[in-house]
């Protein structure tokens, strides 16, 4: 069999693409490749250069290709055009190239996030969409565009993770960073609002196994950890065990969260960079997104092995042997 990986360069890609080679059932892995090959620098995979906007290259590397997995996106932006652009578009003209080239077997990866928070119960596939960023609009409006073009023969699954961590991960990684330092900001009480999490290997595994199911039509996957919800009260004193080191925990009202993400986001646009702590992503940190993985447990037979103690001392440790600690 052959694969197509699109953001292998990046974090969920990367480990995904690793899968793949190491997997018997694919012979050949081909991974778009914009500039560096980043993490798959040392594995064994095709190269193929160019980005999403290069139809011509698109058509010619899904040439005999039996799988597409679309991880590639954007998740950071300071205007809404950058995001309808890369998780939108993009994600159309790879869908329409794919279909003309009888690719039926597609993978692309969505997110909570365009779903939107949930209210005290795990969010579920039949919830309505509600999102309250630009991202998550973006990929609201990615799933609505694959139901509207989607052809009769198609198998198309799309992968809702919530927060993922693990090895090369650089947002939550921030978190992990600062309570090196002896800090630890945490908005609310710590125990609300709580957040659904999954470790990168389990959310690859969520990933293969949607690939087995060749069904007709669209399918739709919350791929979370083996707990639907943690609080940041838990995830803050496994850090104090796995770091060795008790932080100073300051808790922030949600107002106090929007004031200081405006303050960091101003202050970072001076010098031409869009910061982790932006005005969007505040939005989203001072609610909870906890969601559920029954759909994928019952349909995929999907597990996931990794608890969140072992996912985060394995993360912390990646983090010190790359000195990124």
């Amino acid at each position: 069999m052959k694969a197509f990986v699109t953001g292998g360069t990046g974090f969920v890609g990367s480990h995904l693409a690793e899968a793949l080679i190491a997997d018997p059932k694919y012979d050949e892995v081909r991974c778009l490749v914009r500039s560096s090959e980043k993490w798959l620098s040392d594995m064994e995979f095709t190269k193929v250069s160019g980005d999403l906007t290069d139809l011509a290259t698109i058509s010619q590397a899904l040439e005999d290709v039996d799988v597409i997995f679309h991880v590639a996106g954007v998740v950071r932006a300071p205007e809404k055009k950058e995001f309808t652009l890369a998780n939108v578009d993009a994600t159309e003209n790879l869908i329409r190239i794919a279909q003309k080239k009888g690719i039926t077997n597609m993978v692309i990866l969505s997110s909570l996030a365009g779903v939107g928070p949930s209210n005290g119960t795990p969010t579920d596939e039949t919830a309505d969409f509600h999102p309250v960023s630009m991202y998550g609009e973006s990929k609201q409006e990615m799933e609505e565009m694959i139901h509207r073009i989607a052809g009769p023969d198609d198998s198309i699954k799309i992968i809702r993770p919530p927060a993922v961590y693990g090895p090369r991960e650089a947002d939550i990684y921030t978190f992990f960073k600062t309570y090196s330092k002896g800090l630890c900001p945490i908005v609310g009480d710590g125990n609300n609002p709580k957040v659904s999490m999954v470790y990168v290997k389990d959310l690859v595994d969520g990933i293969l196994l949607s690939s087995e199911k060749v069904d007709k039509g669209i399918h739709t996957y919350f791929i979370g950890g083996e707990k639907d919800a943690y609080t940041w009260n838990q995830i803050s004193e496994i850090t104090a065990k796995v770091l060795g080191k008790k932080a100073l925990h300051i808790r922030l009202k949600a107002d106090w969260v929007k004031k200081l993400a405006a303050v960091i986001e101003n202050t970072a646009s001076v010098f031409g960079i869009y910061p982790v702590v932006n005005k969007e992503k505040a939005n989203e940190m001072i609610l909870e997104w906890v969601c559920s993985s029954d759909k994928a447990r019952k349909e995929l037979g999907y597990e996931p092995s990794v608890t969140i103690e072992e996912g985060i001392s394995r993360t912390i440790r990646w983090y010190k042997k790359y000195n990124w600690l």
